[in-house]
């Protein structure tokens, strides 16, 4: 069988077209299948020998085969001869006489042919397959997707592979993908993609065709509570705490201040937006029982004065669950926020005096990119050894764990290539540091007869704490003395449901 196939060779390397095809042929289809065994055993995994692998490799081989029959056409017009003659000068009367079966040369490339078929249908199953990976979206294109890549490993849905997202199901949306995918490869190539990557984006799937298929309207019910540790500048960082009952359901009936009462299956909320980052909005509106909608505008903004969306894209937008949870997974936090949050954690000690004052304050110098690391050691470091000397022996430890939450908090947040820096990605879910909910529950926003969107503070939840000493402070028994009383009274009255105030002996 060997002596078949290299005859066969021999047989085929006409000139040096033809010998380029079989070498090409040849030698992809033995490196695919090595690569593959390493791969099989664990010691290849880089993405980058992945795209060889399930892309270059494939293409050469594809290449070869056109390569064959050309190089063999042009030893026909080089020769002046048929291709029976040709058959007879190139292999033995043999290997091409004719049998009941076929000749040696047709069995051995049929053969051959199986082996194409079957090469080329695994490879490509293994490129969708490889194309489909989370690693592959995140490093294949390290430099554009650094950001994106590095969040998305440590966010709510780093197990959800980034195409059940951003590709959706259906041939329909593999094709368009692929389409998409090329372009990205021609931008990276020339260097046209943007820095940092525009949001929102535009192309996304509809959320009742990805994010529905595990969170949908109708699971969502009652109310979560969520507790938010902030932490004071003082000595001590001192923690004060937000704790609300978030008001989650999709609104069963009449309860229409619920969150998710925006994307029920009976509900249906459209605006049109005044930018592209739909950030302010023109005009607003919500369908109501009787199926007509009812329309808020923008009090605020002159409709004139709007400028129009780029060609192709609808102004007009269905709400769905993008238009809130526009960082479900590529989250970028605050600079405060992931000092807390790593305080909370207790990654950051607040044993050390200051603690949360000199983090976010060596987080946010400005460093040159390059010495920005080493700028946020020096920085942190030098203020304990200015400032507490006989203790800092004490602090070491405590320092260097900081430090190495220090670090990942910048490498996490901070992409200079892309021009990633601290709050370059807005997020609107609830309105601390962006318009969010606001953006439509405003008092500027008004019906026909001059009446607002609905935008008191319980509408979505309930406050159990604000910025207080304790985690549940306005469950707690009233003081009379507390100036704040009254507001405590009603916030605790309205989480239980209750009338009155306990505050009539102030």
């Amino acid at each position: 069988m060997a002596w078949r196939f290299g005859h066969l060779w021999r047989g085929l390397c006409t000139n040096w077209v033809g010998t380029a095809g079989v070498v090409l042929t040849t030698s992809s289809f033995l490196i695919f299948l090595l690569v593959e065994a390493l791969r099989l055993v664990g010691v290849v995994s880089n993405a980058y020998i992945g795209l060889i692998t399930y892309m270059a490799l494939p293409a050469l081989f594809v290449l070869g085969l056109l390569l064959i029959p050309l190089g063999w056409w042009w030893y026909r017009r080089q020769t002046g001869k048929t291709s029976r003659q040709l058959l007879s000068d190139r292999f033995d009367s043999g290997f091409v006489k004719a049998r009941p079966v076929g000749s040696k040369l047709i069995i051995t490339i049929a053969l051959l042919s199986l082996v194409n078929v079957l090469f080329l249908g695994i490879g490509g199953a293994r490129m969708l397959h490889f194309m489909s990976q989370p690693r592959f979206c995140g490093t294949a294109c390290h430099s554009v997707m650094g950001p994106e890549w590095a969040a998305y490993q440590h966010s709510p849905h780093a197990r959800v592979r980034c195409v059940d997202c951003h590709v959706g199901e259906g041939l329909d949306s593999e094709f368009d993908a692929k389409l998409n995918g090329v372009w990205q490869m021609i931008s990276v190539t020339f260097d046209l993609y943007e820095r940092p990557i525009p949001t929102p984006v535009h192309n996304l799937r509809p959320a009742r065709e990805t994010c529905e298929r595990c969170h949908w309207p109708e699971a969502f019910y009652g109310s979560r509570i969520k507790r938010i540790v902030h932490y004071e500048l003082d000595r001590e960082s001192t923690p004060k705490y937000t704790t609300l009952a978030l008001k989650i359901g999709s609104g069963k009936g009449e309860q229409r201040g619920e969150i998710h009462w925006h994307v029920a299956a009976k509900n249906q909320v459209r605006y049109l937006p005044a930018n592209e980052k739909r950030t302010e909005m023109v005009w607003v509106e919500a369908r109501q029982p009787d199926g007509t909608f009812k329309r808020y505008r923008n009090r605020k903004l002159d409709p004139a004065a709007v400028g129009a969306m780029p060609a192709g894209q609808d102004p007009v937008r269905i709400l769905d669950c993008v238009d809130c949870h526009n960082r479900a997974t590529h989250i970028f936090a605050d600079p405060e926020d992931a000092v807390d949050q790593h305080l909370v954690a207790g990654k950051i000690a607040r044993s050390l005096p200051f603690a949360k004052r000199q983090a976010l304050a060596a987080l946010t110098g400005n460093f040159a990119p390059a010495d920005a690391l080493s700028g946020i050691g020096q920085d942190f470091t030098g203020f304990y050894r200015r400032h507490y000397p006989r203790q800092f022996a004490q602090f070491a430890a405590d320092i260097d764990r900081a430090l190495d939450a220090l670090g990942k908090i910048y490498k996490d947040n901070i992409h200079p290539r892309m021009n990633v820096d601290w709050n370059v990605y807005a997020n609107h879910l609830g309105h601390r540091r962006s318009p969010g909910c606001r953006r439509c529950h405003a008092p500027h926003m008004q019906d026909a007869d001059g009446k607002p969107v609905p935008n008191h503070c319980t509408l979505c939840h309930s406050i159990l704490a604000f910025d207080s000493k304790e985690p549940f402070q306005h469950l707690m028994p009233a003081d009379p003395k507390n100036p704040e009383c009254q507001l405590g009274a009603y916030l605790q009255a309205e989480f239980l449901g209750q009338q009155g105030s306990s505050c009539q002996g102030k």
